[in-house]
């Protein structure tokens, strides 16, 4: 079936064309083809263009074309379509409207072309501007683009508002200000109610609460409707009789009027209490780490933050904990084995390296952990961690301190190279050795020299470089 697009000339024919047209003067269809179309190309079988008639202010890039070809005044892409309407008005082929582009200096300018033969090799173009078209259909789907962002805005909001709808710890219902019936309940709000999930819609608000609630609510519901807020009521609930306090607040949609109540039981402690205990452990001077079985970062705080110099929780949490803290490998699982044996460990001395890894602090940490694998709850723990690298530099004073037993020795692998550790080594025994000599001598300087087979001079050095007496000091 051929549409009002497609159908052939035939089919549109006046009935009397002669009577009609017979004596129509070239004038006449002078203004009859401008009445057709903003623009009129006559043309040959080849697509010069023999004359054109066009507004000069509508279209002034487009006033020297006689002489050109069509085609040579259309973009690239619509030189098919040019070819197309050329060959079929050759061949007598009944015209339909194409759309085709002129590039101008303002930009293409889109035509909506028709051939009309008029004689033997003489073709009429008759085109009509299609920018307003352009313009309104750009602006048509800048309005639906603008539909869709307001559109996709809408159901982020809603995700957003279900969630926290749902997250709720406290019972929130919509109800129907009116009939009193309940429109949406959050998962809180069943689990006080003692009822299964997607079971209070469309029941009535009244069948949750004692009966001797009921109307001390009736009277607060009425009250919320007429003012900005209600203060909160004291009810008992039917499933159990529990004591709890409703909070109302009214407000329109869709021309209708609904109810938004909170109930809070009072037998339950309130949520401020873990707000409360976040902000103690946020506030804490010392760092405080959260971590799951397999020791990833769950929780941080601002002190932790700070130790290894990361610009926010965020970007701590789910990192392996053992890339910040201890030797790779010794320290975390050598403080798992102390909580697995006595169920905490305390004051383990180790070091938390920078996220950057190219600093370190010396640190004391004492931890904890909850669950068991026996009970099947996931097992999480917690560190407390002090710096305590200001007391350490404290308490060697100007010098350096040396470490002063194998333990503190041992505590060095990991942390500096062997080289390192074996002239610690050396520096530790030769000083107990010279200790030694002074606790066996009294304290006296040439008695020890000569038992350490050392010169005064030479002994004397050592006691200053290891700060055991001023140098030349005797006792006898």
């Amino acid at each position: 079936m051929l549409t009002k697009k497609h159908r052939s000339d035939a089919d549109r024919k006046f009935g009397n064309p002669a009577e009609h047209f017979g004596a129509l003067d070239a004038d006449s269809a002078q203004r009859l083809a401008l009445a057709a179309g903003d623009i009129a190309l006559v043309l040959d079988d080849t697509g010069h263009i023999l004359d054109v008639s066009v507004d000069e202010r509508e279209f002034p890039d487009l006033v020297e074309w006689a002489g050109a070809n069509w085609l040579e005044t259309v973009t690239i892409e619509s030189r098919p379509k040019v070819m197309e309407m050329l060959a079929a008005a050759r061949k007598g082929e009944a015209g339909r409207w194409r759309q085709v582009n002129h590039p101008t200096s303002q930009g293409d300018v889109p035509v909506r072309y028709a051939l009309v033969s008029l004689s033997e090799g003489r073709h009429l173009a008759l085109g009509r501007d299609l920018r307003d078209a352009a313009r309104t259909q750009q602006r048509l789907l800048q309005v639906q683009q603008a539909l869709e962002r307001d559109y996709m805005r809408m159901r982020q909001l809603e995700a957003r508002y279900r969630m926290l709808f749902d997250r709720s710890r406290e019972a929130v219902l919509i109800v129907e200000a009116d009939s009193h019936r309940i429109r949406e309940a959050n998962p809180a709000a069943y689990k006080l109610a003692g009822v299964r999930p997607d079971s209070l819609q469309g029941k009535k608000l009244e069948g949750l609460f004692h009966s001797g609630s009921r109307d001390r609510l009736a009277n607060q519901l009425g009250s919320a409707l007429g003012a900005d807020a209600a203060a909160p009521i004291p009810v008992r609930l039917a499933k159990g009789s529990r004591e709890a306090v409703v909070t109302a607040t009214g407000f329109s949609q869709n021309r209708r009027q609904y109810l938004l109540l909170i109930v809070n039981p009072t037998d339950e402690s309130t949520p401020s209490d873990d707000h409360a205990l976040a902000s103690v452990i946020e506030g804490m001077p010392d760092a405080f780490v959260v971590a799951d079985e397999d020791m990833r970062i769950l929780r941080a705080n601002a002190a932790f933050v700070e130790l290894v110099d990361a610009a926010s929780e965020e970007q701590l949490h789910g990192r392996s904990l053992s890339r910040l803290i201890g030797r790779p490998g010794i320290d975390l699982d050598l403080i798992a084995g102390q909580m697995e044996k006595e169920g905490v460990a305390r004051n383990v001395s180790s070091v938390v390296r920078t996220l950057s890894g190219t600093a370190e602090e010396p640190v004391e940490i004492s931890s904890v952990a909850t669950g068991t694998e026996k009970d099947g709850e996931p097992r999480h723990f917690g560190f407390v961690i002090r710096p305590i690298g200001r007391r350490l530099r404290d308490v060697s004073g100007a010098g350096e301190e040396l470490p002063r037993s194998v333990e503190e020795l041992t505590d060095l692998v990991g942390r500096m190279p062997l080289k390192d550790i074996v002239r610690e080594s050396t520096d530790l025994i030769e000083r107990l050795c010279i200790e030694a000599a002074l606790l066996y001598t009294s304290d006296n300087r040439a008695s020890a020299a000569e038992i350490l087979g050392l010169s005064r001079q030479s002994l004397y050095s050592k006691l200053n470089r290891y700060g055991l007496g001023k140098q030349g000091e005797e006792t006898r």
